[in-house]
């Protein structure tokens, strides 16, 4: 009886506890920042610039492949025909096209994924004083990125709201 009574009083003071500190609760809404990038004027803009860059390279990258293959192949049927002193000076110089070619598709990828990175940097950087002002306007104490969130109400989704804003206040994103 004693344990019973010990446990009523200690669900009575968890569940009084509960409702002051849910009276005294901060405001806490979450952004979608990756829509927002995505969706956005200024983040379709730098995406597809970064996109139609990357296109450029693959085009550009599989015509070397392609040159390189048929030197491969041309280079192998030659092979019984030539000496073989020729053959390898001929190999040694594919092999160094083969590098030159690696190298050259390497600084192309660390290239676009250099212009994504600046875009988000510049993004992340645009956006701070606009989610503050926002913050301040609207008296809310947190704003959490909703791929950190498990599960929350809609209503606490500001994205929309701000999508607007930054539509009317970022124009341009840097990309390189």
């Amino acid at each position: 009886m004693k344990k019973i009574k010990n446990l009523l009083s200690f669900v009575l003071i968890f569940f009084f506890s509960l409702n002051i500190s849910l009276a005294n609760a901060e405001k806490i809404v979450y952004i979608d920042m990756d829509k927002i990038m995505q969706i956005s004027k200024a983040g379709k803009d730098a995406i597809s610039k970064i996109n139609n860059q990357k296109k450029k390279d693959v085009s550009k990258f599989q015509k070397i492949e392609k040159d390189l293959k048929s030197k491969e192949e041309d280079l192998i049927t030659k092979k019984n025909v030539i000496s073989t002193e020729e053959f390898n000076k001929k190999l040694d110089a594919l092999s160094k096209e083969i590098n030159n070619y690696r190298t050259l598709r390497q600084q192309a990828i660390d290239v676009s994924t250099k212009s994504r990175l600046n875009a988000s940097a510049d993004f992340a950087e645009k956006i701070k004083p606009i989610l503050a002002e926002y913050a301040a306007e609207k008296n809310i104490d947190m704003i959490i990125q909703k791929k950190n969130i498990i599960m929350g109400k809609t209503d606490l989704d500001i994205t929309d709201e701000i999508l607007k804003i930054v539509d009317k206040k970022i124009n341009k994103l840097k990309v390189n």
